[in-house]
């Protein structure tokens, strides 16, 4: 092995490295998320990127939303990953204020062609329940 040869296979190794560490860190960092409130329910909107309505968990327990997203990868035959850097396995997080009454059971959940998961709660009730995840079409909105 030459110089170069071994400088490239120290500089693919770094580099995979590097990849698998933000990886890492992507999947350690909680879903970006904002709780907002309407008279009649509470909306919490999670940033989901790469996700499909089947790799979302969304449940409700006690004062709190969690969601878990499992994404996978889809590569080209044509092409060799460098640069492992996406995360699989993301995970957040809302608690509701103290005084939230919610139905959980009525609960439904929204991806959109953006990356965003809506979760909406109606207010007055209690349980706790797993969420269905439905994925949104967007192309009705353009067309008005």
């Amino acid at each position: 092995m030459n110089g170069r040869e071994f400088a490239d296979c120290v500089g693919a190794g770094l580099l995979e490295r590097a990849g698998r560490a933000a990886g890492r860190v992507q999947e350690n960092a909680p879903l970006p998320v904002d709780v907002l409130e309407s008279d009649d329910e509470y909306l919490l909107v999670f940033d989901t990127p790469g996700a499909d309505a089947g790799d979302i968990d969304v449940t409700y327990e006690g004062d709190s939303v969690h969601v878990r997203v499992d994404r996978f990868r889809e590569f080209d035959a044509d092409f060799e990953v460098v640069f492992p850097g996406r995360g699989l396995t993301l995970e957040g997080h809302a608690t509701l204020p103290a005084n939230a009454v919610v139905n959980a059971d009525a609960g439904r959940a929204e991806l959109n062609e953006d990356g965003t998961l809506h979760v909406f709660l109606p207010k007055h009730g209690t349980a706790e329940a797993d969420i269905h995840v439905t994925a949104t079409d967007d192309s009705d909105d353009e067309s008005a």
